[in-house]
Parts: structure tokens; C-alpha cells; sequence
């Protein structure tokens, strides 16, 4: 598989990456249903003999459990190690079991211990914030965190995950100290290409795509009237939203070619056409889906006129 260099790091990682928000599981919802733990670890074995070099998860998925689960099949890979970048900033260690932002020294410095014990490493590979409001990482000093996490050796790489394109566009502006940017970009969420990736790409700032399949809705699987379970991110999705996202996915069948792209691949095939994408971070909870996503990278890139049709349907 191709591998790319993430910014001015020093990683080089694959163009697909492992997301392991899905294998997290349900117990605590905030998922995607329900998982079986040894699928989940199949899943994460066919991705490494696939030649996925980059493993995407966070403390809160599953509270620790998609951490742990990726921790225990890289202690069993014979293989070259791998790249794991995780996330923290959602606080779900209080006693009362709510979940609230962190972003204060202690609750990074505790997050950053947990992730590498369940990790089983030494050094996190890159440690982003998750999702957080961009005016509080002066209030709460989170640069002087992580360069003091950095220097400890406790984490290798520091970044942010952002919730929309603009925070990066902010953090990149202001010269904040993020090598590497996580961000939203589907076909449906292309905002990211309109500011942000040119401005990373000058700043020579690692970016990694998540949600390319758009929380699995541009994966052509789900009907208007699916009904998902409990636990699942999109139980609790107006009836509507789930309509309209069926409705676009639907007219984008046209990417889809009988033996040469599934709507998945043509999916992750336009995201990965951007040179400004270091890694597509495609989830997967099945060595099936894990084959499927890897696929992608066989098919053909997105042609003009379909890019022209795609640009029609929006």
C-alpha cells in the first residue's frame, strides 16, 4: 500500500487507515451498535496483514474499550509496528459516570497515562485533542501540556481533531503549535477544501480525513425507514436527516461501477484523490469490511465528468 508522509513529522503512514470508533462497542452507546470483541480483533489482524500502517481510536470510545482491544492485537503483531494516534478531552472518569470537556493539565496528563497502559506503550504516537472549543486551549494552557508530555516522552506528535474545518483554519492562522489536524471530509462534508487543506498543506501540516463514509450512510446500506439500536449515533438522528442523507447517497449510485467500485470504495476513492490527505481514516468492525476499505485504493481515481455529476447532485 502507498504510504504517505503526515506533515513535517516523521511518520510515513498508510493511505487507509483503521478507525476504531466501531469496534469501541455499545455499552456505553455513543457507537455504533453492537460488536463482537474477537471480530473486532480479526478486524484489526486483516488490517495489518493488509499493510494499514495507521490505527485511529480515542480514550471515550467505549470508555477504553477500542484502546485496549487495538493495545491487545499489537502486542500479538509480529510485524513492524504500526502508527496509533488517539484522542482525548471527553472526561468519562467521574464518579457519576457523566461525560464533560477537559482540557485542564491534569485531566491530559491522566488521559495521555491511561491511553498508554491500555495501548501497551511507551510513547503515543500522536495525541489529539479532541474536538474542543479553540478558545479554551489558551485559557486552559493546553500547548504547555503537551510540550511538557512531549519532553517526558509520553507522547511523540500533537494535534487537534477538529469539529468543523474553520477551528483548523483558526489554529493554522494563528501558528498554534498542531502538527497534525484530523478533520471531517466526505463526499457529503467537503468543506474542509475550501480553507483548510490549502492553508495545511502551506503550513505542511499532516491531515487526516475521518468519517469518509459519512457515519456509513455512503455505504448504500441503510433504507429511509432502518431502524439502528440502542447505543447506536444514529438512533438518535431525526427521522428526516436519515431520509435526506439516504436520498443523496442514492444519486451518487452513479460512482459505483458493476466490478471495478463498490459505493463504499467510491466513497473513500474521493477522498483519497486529495493530495492534501495524508490518511482516509475509514472505520471498520469486520475483517470484510476491513477488505472492502483497502480495495479502494485498486479502483480508479474520480474522473472529471464524475466529479461534475457529483457537483450537480449538491
Amino acid at each position: 500500500m502507498r504510504t504517505n508522509k503526515l506533515g513535517k513529522t516523521s511518520l510515513r503512514i498508510s493511505e487507509i487507515g483503521f478507525g476504531g470508533w466501531g469496534i469501541g462497542g455499545n455499552a456505553y452507546g455513543n457507537s455504533y451498535g453492537e460488536t463482537d470483541d474477537d471480530v473486532s480483533k480479526a478486524a484489526l489482524r486483516q488490517a495489518l496483514e493488509l499493510g494499514i500502517t495507521l490505527f485511529d481510536t480515542a480514550d471515550v470510545y467505549g470508555q477504553g474499550h477500542s484502546e485496549a482491544l487495538l493495545g491487545e492485537a499489537l502486542a500479538e503483531w509480529s510485524g513492524p509496528p504500526p502508527t496509533v494516534v488517539t484522542k482525548a478531552g471527553i472526561n468519562f472518569y467521574r464518579q457519576d459516570g457523566t461525560l464533560e470537556p477537559d482540557w485542564t493539565p491534569l485531566a491530559l496528563a491522566h488521559a495521555v497515562e491511561q491511553s498508554r497502559a491500555r495501548l501497551r506503550r511507551e510513547t503515543l504516537d500522536v495525541f489529539l485533542l479532541m474536538n474542543p472549543p479553540v478558545e479554551d486551549l489558551e485559557r486552559f494552557r493546553v500547548w504547555e501540556t503537551l510540550d511538557a508530555l512531549k519532553r517526558a516522552g509520553k507522547i511523540a506528535h500533537a494535534g487537534v481533531s477538529v469539529a468543523d474545518p474553520a477551528d483548523g483554519v483558526w489554529l493554522l492562522q494563528n501558528r498554534l503549535p498542531v502538527e497534525v489536524i484530523e478533520v471531517g471530509y466526505s463526499l457529503f462534508y467537503q468543506g474542509a477544501t475550501a480553507e483548510l487543506l490549502p492553508l495545511a498543506r502551506r503550513h505542511k501540516v499532516g491531515i487526516l480525513a475521518r468519517e469518509p463514509l459519512a457515519n456509513g450512510f455512503l455505504t448504500d446500506k441503510y433504507a429511509a425507514d432502518t431502524e439502528f439500536t440502542e447505543g447506536d449515533i444514529r438512533a438518535a438522528l431525526p427521522r428526516e436527516y436519515v431520509a435526506a442523507m439516504v436520498e443523496t447517497a442514492a444519486k451518487l449510485r452513479f460512482l459505483s461501477q458493476e466490478g471495478q467500485r463498490t459505493p463504499t470504495q467510491a466513497a473513500l476513492r474521493f477522498v483519497l484523490d486529495d493530495p492534501a490527505v495524508a490518511c482516509v481514516v475509514a472505520g471498520a468492525k469486520t475483517p470484510s469490511q476491513v477488505q472492502e476499505n483497502v480495495g479502494a485504493i485498486h479502483t480508479a481515481p474520480i474522473s472529471e465528468a464524475e466529479r461534475a455529476r457529483i457537483a450537480g447532485v449538491f
